[in-house]
């Protein structure tokens, strides 16, 4: 049996879900892209597994790890020790399809430069997660139509602090696809976006520790550049080359 978020935090639910979520073929593949035109979207968020493989290339030390440990919202906001992106919540990772957490905005951004891309704006982030934008796209998604949710026409099937198989983060992949195929663009983790208020960034689509309202397309969620924490991680966008 597992727990699942609730408004009392958590029920008991049988683990057969999760057995079929790993039997069903669900997961997408965590390298894939989404194009839209002259720019694309990583499917899913970056995962520990692909910001390992960063790391053994970089030698990258994350703040988190030099600084002991990331940070998770207790009476205030509270340094969690030995919690970093390798463990996000102090223990080893069940998945390294898990998402890639406890990484400030300039981390995030340094990973999606070797990996070929940058951090999308908010406008890009927003029109791939709301508008359906693929040409032929599989029902029931209407290409042209900005739906309400990254996941359709309701935020069901996205990892929200509403009852769910995922009690905290859900690995790439395993959640509803929504919008233009894409996973986890409202729940799961926030994703650092370009924009800016001063020193803070716009994080996008909300996460696991809060309800749907904060997945809709108007929330402003600004947060210092310099922040890690337990629920904030990230996505990559690629410039492609132009037609010739």
């Amino acid at each position: 049996m597992i727990k699942v978020k609730a408004c009392t935090r958590y029920f008991r639910v049988s683990i057969a879900w999760l057995a079929l979520l790993s039997l069903s073929g669900v997961s997408a593949q965590v390298s894939e892209k989404v194009t839209f035109g002259h720019w694309a979207l990583d499917r899913t968020e970056v995962t520990i597994g692909q910001f390992e493989r960063y790391v053994r290339a970089t030698g990258t030390v994350t703040r988190a790890e030099k600084e002991g440990g990331g940070f998770e919202y207790g009476a205030g906001w509270e340094r969690r020790p030995g919690w970093s992106w390798r463990r996000p919540d102090g223990a080893v990772p069940a998945s390294a399809d898990l998402p890639a957490v406890h990484l400030d905005f300039a981390e995030a951004q340094a990973y999606c430069r070797w990996a070929g891309g940058r951090l999308p704006s908010g406008s890009e982030w927003q029109k791939a997660g709301f508008t359906e934008l693929r040409s032929s796209p599989p029902a029931p998604w209407v290409k042209g139509r900005t739906y309400a949710w990254t996941t359709g026409d309701s935020p069901q099937g996205a990892n929200t602090s509403d009852t769910d198989p995922w009690p905290r983060a859900a690995p790439a992949g395993v959640t509803r696809a929504g919008v233009n195929g894409l996973y986890d663009m409202g729940g799961n983790v926030w994703e650092w976006t370009t924009d800016a208020q001063g020193s803070q960034r716009r994080t996008v689509g909300g996460s696991w520790w809060y309800g749907p309202v904060q997945m809709k397309s108007d929330v402003q969620a600004f947060k210092p550049a310099d922040f890690y924490a337990v629920y904030i991680g990230f996505r990559c966008a690629f410039d492609l080359p132009s037609p010739t």
